[in-house]
Order: structure tokens, then C-alpha cells, then sequence
């Protein structure tokens, strides 16, 4: 698959670290929680969550990003996608509990339009270092209910999404969507696995894509072999159980690289 030439029209500061590029075309079929491959010409092909059918959500952590933090309106890159397994479609009178972390909002927040379109209830727990640090509140809010956690106290509940989630019976939820570090949703993977209802949850991985399509292996997970780039990025709980999750990923050579 040959990236398509997507010129870059906005650009949002969405965070002191975060930005959001809006490109000129249009993913119509994208899934909430599939991700393109993002080619920065000159320097490497990574993956990227979707945030919009038409923008990318970026935070900016290496060499990569870094350069694409240099590029204007006008200026382009190269997309190809959408990719992967996205959340499980939302049904109309279905209660939904979202659980973002950080740039994690981004694909959780189409996600939560879609499903407000749909006719389900929306409930977000949106979590940040800061009140400044805090992505797509407002998108959030325009949909449903949201609690609010930062490890600062700057807004909302002082410490994370785990403390706001404890407080909350979260057994009322038909389903509970999860995207952020993966520390924090292993945190949230415990605590719902104690409540036995991990099946009622999603999780986005992330992990160290090279091909982007299934073919490398470069991002399977232990035990079961699932590709995240092909199986994934979204995967059920259930399907997390005894594997590398929480513990360790993979680096560009293969090595394990504890989390």
C-alpha cells in the first residue's frame, strides 16, 4: 500500500506537547480507534491514531513527531490507512463509560460522538498530568457526562483515572473503552478484573510497527501471537489476559523493553 500525499490545511495547539493536524482527506470509513501510518518524509513511518476522519492528534516524544512539530499549513506527509481493528461499533440505549488518558483521547473522542449519534449514554473519565494538559474536554462534554482527573489537582479529582473510577459503580456499563499509557490501563485492567467484568472492556495497544499491515510480526504480543497492527490496536480484555501487557514491548530490534 503507497502512502497518499496529505496536505496539511490546520494545525490546533491542543496542549502545551500536543497538536492536532488537519489534512485534506477524508477517511469516510474509518472506525473509531483505527490508526494510519504517518510518513514524515525524509525521517520514518509511524502510527497514529485518528481523531477525526480528516486529523491526526499528535504528542510530541521523538525524533519523528519532533520533525513533524516543524511542518506548517501547506506543508505535507504521507498517510496510509485507515488501518486495524477499531472499537466495537456502539448500539443505540447502550451505557458507555470511556476511560482516556492523556493523547489517549484522541481515538476514544470520535468514538464517543458516534455513539452519542447512536443513541447510547456517554460517560467519560478523562485523565492528565494538569488542567493544560487535558485533550478534547469539550468534545467530551458536548456528548455526555465527564469526570475529570490530574495528577496535579489542577482540575477535577487530584491523581488519576483510577481514583475517579473507583468511586464510580462501574458494573451499570454495557461497555467500558480504554486508550492511554498503557501503565494507567493496566491500573484499570486490575481494578476491573477484580470486578469480574472484564468482558464488557476494550483496550488500544501500542506497540512498535514496522510494516503496519500484518506481514513483519514486528508488533505480535505473547502469548497468543496477535499482530496489533492487524488484530489490534483494539483488543478485549479478555483476549489480555496472561500476556505481555502491562509488563514489557518491544523495541525497533526486537528487544524487550520493560513498561
Amino acid at each position: 500500500m503507497l502512502p497518499l500525499n496529505a496536505t496539511i490545511l490546520q494545525i490546533t495547539e491542543e496542549s502545551p506537547f500536543v497538536r492536532t493536524f488537519f489534512f485534506d482527506l477524508n477517511f469516510e470509513t474509518m472506525e473509531p480507534g483505527q490508526f494510519v501510518m504517518v510518513w514524515v518524509r525524509g525521517v520514518d513511518e509511524v502510527p497514529m491514531g485518528l481523531s477525526r476522519i480528516n486529523s491526526i492528534t499528535v504528542l510530541k516524544v521523538g525524533e519523528t513527531t519532533s520533525k513533524l512539530f516543524e511542518l506548517k499549513e501547506g506543508d505535507s506527509f504521507g498517510l496510509r490507512g485507515p488501518l486495524g481493528r477499531g472499537f466495537s461499533l456502539p448500539s443505540k440505549n447502550e451505557k458507555i463509560l470511556i476511560i482516556a488518558g492523556g493523547v489517549g483521547a484522541a481515538p476514544l473522542s470520535p468514538y464517543a460522538e458516534a455513539a452519542y449519534a447512536a443513541g447510547s449514554e456517554v460517560h467519560t473519565i478523562l485523565g492528565a498530568r494538569s488542567a493544560d494538559e487535558l485533550i478534547f474536554e469539550k468534545r467530551f462534554l458536548n456528548v455526555g457526562k465527564v469526570y475529570i482527573s490530574t495528577d496535579d489537582g489542577s482540575k477535577g479529582t487530584k491523581g488519576f483515572v483510577t481514583d475517579v473510577l473507583k468511586e464510580l459503580d462501574f458494573l451499570v456499563y454495557d461497555k467500558i473503552l480504554i486508550c492511554g499509557k498503557e501503565l494507567m490501563m493496566v491500573s484499570v485492567f486490575r481494578l476491573i478484573k477484580d470486578r469480574k467484568v472484564l468482558k464488557k472492556t476494550e483496550f488500544s495497544l501500542q506497540r512498535y510497527f514496522k510494516c503496519g499491515i500484518g506481514i513483519c510480526g514486528s508488533c505480535c504480543i505473547d502469548r497468543s501471537g496477535f499482530r496489533v497492527c492487524k488484530e489490534g490496536p483494539v483488543f478485549s480484555g479478555a483476549q489480555l489476559l496472561d500476556s505481555e501487557f502491562g509488563s514489557y514491548d518491544r523495541d525497533a530490534s526486537g528487544r524487550r523493553v520493560k513498561i
